[in-house]
């Protein structure tokens, strides 16, 4: 599968990143480059690597839990509210719907 400019275009696009147009072609060989290198590991023979050989890399446990912060919340936060950061709205998102008294 090769990456054309309108599949960059696109991409940037959905990302709302601005490419020059200038820029456009060298995105293109630069990813179609990648696809033909990850192309050319598909074709290593893996057949004889022991699966095991994966549990030899320690691994960390998946705990999930929080993060500690450096720093209380207080210092940087002038008005947290049950651990989350309160933030004013922006003028741009007042016309999607929430009230003027909402936070």
């Amino acid at each position: 599968m090769a990456v054309s400019d309108a599949d960059v275009l696109h991409v940037a696009a959905l990302a709302r990143l601005a490419i020059a147009p200038e820029r456009v072609p060298a995105l293109v060989r630069e990813l179609n480059g990648i696809l033909d290198h990850m192309a050319v590991l598909e074709t290593v023979d893996v057949s004889t690597v022991d699966d095991d050989a994966r549990d030899a890399m320690p691994r960390r446990d998946d705990v999930v839990a929080p993060i500690p912060l450096d720093r209380p919340l207080a210092d940087f936060a002038p008005s947290p509210r049950d651990g989350f950061l309160l933030v004013p709205r922006l003028s741009t998102h007042s016309q999607l719907g929430a009230s003027e008294g909402e936070e």
